[in-house]
């Protein structure tokens, strides 16, 4: 996680939506807790078939939620214009910055909502290949980090 904590755009945001990782994902749990308290660290909510959001307080505040994530309890986030940053996970990115997710279609839509947010997938090294299937509405990342 050190070229994201060096990454200019995170140096400069003041609300970054994060996510709190699964265990084949790169993990932010540590980078989650300790950026807590100088940032606004939101992180998303499995609610039906969308992500809401929700800001990070700490450890004590989150509670198992779908598929055995640990998901925030706290006040609903919903002002998307105030998100700088956006971290996105993903089972594979491609050069381009398009992005395959786990195919349930959360970040598919949620990221229309985050149009202003510059946007950054996170993967280990093996996830990045030349092309992953998109289709015209997908939206790409603006860069890719691999850890």
């Amino acid at each position: 996680m050190a070229a994201l904590e060096a990454h200019p755009a995170f140096r400069a945001a003041a609300t970054v939506l994060l996510y709190h990782s699964l265990p084949d994902e790169v993990d932010t749990h540590r980078f989650v807790e300790k950026w807590s308290a100088q940032k606004r660290v939101l992180l998303p909510q499995v609610v039906g078939d969308d992500l809401c959001l929700r800001r990070y307080t700490s450890a004590a505040d989150m509670a198992v939620g779908a598929y055995g994530i640990l998901e925030p309890v706290g006040e609903l986030f919903t002002d998307y214009d105030s998100i700088s940053l956006v971290v996105v996970p993903g089972v594979a990115f491609d050069v381009a910055g398009n992005r395959l997710g786990r195919g349930k279609g959360y970040y598919d839509r949620l990221l229309p909502r985050l149009a202003a947010a510059y946007k950054i997938g996170i993967c280990f090294p093996f996830q990045l290949v030349d092309r992953v299937p998109a289709e015209p509405f997908d939206i790409r990342m603006d860069e890719i980090i691999s850890q």
